[in-house]
């Protein structure tokens, strides 16, 4: 039975792995809870990082880690002037480095330099990297900074370490050295996720991809910081994405991820006939060509930012009826392509579950048959954008509770018009949504006037609204991480 109860434990505590608040809560129940917790908390503990404390939590986070060096080591770091942190008789209750599986090398770099002098740093770095790469871990990520030259292929227990790492992420430009080091190690890679740069990429690139034969999923990303500056390519770095995108048809049939920020050179999306999903999250406009008559019978989930309506339209009328999740952002849609787009929808995506797209007044009951036929629906992300004329909330509300499929019970709205809220819009909404599943509601613009907060506060004892947010600003919480 205790064996029971702790497996049971693991697996409710594996549902929140991303809510660390939630984890850290229940650490000091008893002894039991926190020896379940901590192997989850540490599995990759540099997630937790992305809060309004950062650099309160990194340096908590630095203190635990230094905490596991050597007595001998902190004395004569001590010596040169090198100030660890912790309290060398303070010994750690838990073998914190053995339990990461997620080597974020990136995350290390930034918050030692932003400890450390930089005289120190170098030192600092090699004896933490060190502190990692040990006989007793095995790692399945890996994050690499930017220019990364620290030939950590060359510690003793590296092999080991990185033998079965299946998440690889770097910059194009990484010494030569370490690439081909750990090139002849990392030969089990799933996921690649690569900055390319806008001079200087490294063609070892090739070679690390060649030498892997389960690719599963690829992610280009562009260095706008630098690409900005001069909005285009160098003719070497033209050639070696021509090379990179060439050796990624090589991994045509095992590749089911694929993710860009700029549009290929070479067409090679068509060739990934297992993709399932599909993200282009562009920064600058391009015209996708590539994607026209395009046919991906698996895909699964598209997102797209500044890709053309029609190539969109395109793209959703090929697919087989297997897509579940579209996001369209950052696009202009005028009355014509909104009502193509929504046509498109509803009649090639029947199993659709999420879909964020922008919706124009004028189509409002062409929407409607999107609610009729997407049965599956269960949250809705409706961009208004329309400044000329108001929006008809009043029309749109009664649509969702006359026509949205049972399962339906997320909204988010992002509202930049000329539209004013109106109490008794609002009141007639969660009215006609009685008997319903509780909805889970975010508005990004509704004002702060009490009379709603009033207003919300009576349908939530009521079980009608289960989650109410009014933000300015555009960012969601935990139950819209669909979006």
């Amino acid at each position: 039975m205790f064996r029971l109860n702790r497996d049971v434990l693991y697996l409710i505590f594996q549902e929140f792995k991303d809510d660390n608040r939630t984890l850290y809560s229940c650490l000091t129940v008893n002894k039991t809870w926190c020896e379940i917790i901590i192997p989850i908390l540490w599995k990759d503990p540099w997630k937790y990082l992305k809060e309004n404390y950062e650099h309160r939590r990194k340096k908590l986070l630095l203190n635990v880690i230094t905490s596991q060096l050597s007595d001998e080591l902190k004395n004569n770091s001590t010596n040169q002037g090198i100030n660890f942190m912790t309290n060398s008789s303070q010994k750690p209750f838990f073998d914190y480095i053995g339990l990461c599986r997620h080597l974020n090398l990136e995350e290390i770099h930034r918050i030692i330099n932003s400890v450390y002098e930089q005289s120190k740093t170098l030192i600092v770095k090699n004896e933490i990297f060190k502190l990692f790469i040990n006989e007793n871990t095995k790692f399945t990520h890996i994050y690499l900074p930017y220019q990364f030259d620290h030939q950590i292929h060359l510690f003793p227990k590296a092999e080991r370490c990185f033998s079965e790492i299946e998440f690889f992420s770097c910059s194009a430009n990484i010494n030569d050295n370490v690439l081909a080091g750990l090139t002849g190690i990392c030969k089990s890679i799933k996921e690649l996720e690569l900055f390319i740069e806008v001079n200087n990429n490294n063609n070892g690139i090739i070679d690390l991809i060649n030498n892997q034969k389960n690719l599963l999923s690829i992610s280009l990303l562009i260095n706008y910081a630098e690409y900005s500056k001069t909005y285009g390519y160098t003719n070497a770095n033209e050639e070696f994405c021509k090379n990179l995108e060439s050796s990624l048809i090589e991994h045509a049939n095992t590749i089911q991820y694929f993710k860009t920020t700029k549009q290929p050179i070479v067409k090679i999306i068509s060739h990934f006939v297992k993709l399932k999903e599909l993200d282009l999250d562009c920064s600058y406009y391009y015209t996708w060509n590539c994607l026209e008559n395009l046919s991906l019978p698996f895909l699964r989930i598209l997102k797209a930012s500044r890709v053309p309506i029609r190539v969109l339209t395109s793209l959703i009328e090929n697919t087989s009826g297997t897509l579940i999740e579209i996001k369209i952002d950052y696009i202009f849609h005028n009355e014509i392509d909104n009502k193509r787009i929504i046509e498109a929808i509803y009649r090639n995506c029947p199993n659709l579950k999420y879909l964020k797209l922008v919706l124009r007044n004028s189509n409002i009951s062409v929407f409607e048959k999107l609610l009729i036929n997407c049965q599956y629906l269960e949250g809705l992300f409706i961009l208004i954008n329309n400044m000329e004329d108001a929006f008809d909330l009043e029309n749109l509300f009664k649509v969702l509770t006359r026509s949205s499929p049972f399962g339906l019970f997320r909204f988010k709205f992002s509202i930049y018009s000329h539209t004013i809220f109106k109490l008794e819009t609002l009141k007639l909404f969660f009215d006609n949504w009685k008997n319903r599943r509780p909805m889970l509601l975010q508005f990004n613009k509704i004002g702060y006037i009490e009379e709603y907060t009033d207003l919300i506060a009576i349908y939530k004892s009521e079980g009608i609204v289960k989650k109410f947010s009014n933000l300015l600003y555009e960012h969601t919480y935990g139950d819209f991480e669909w979006v």
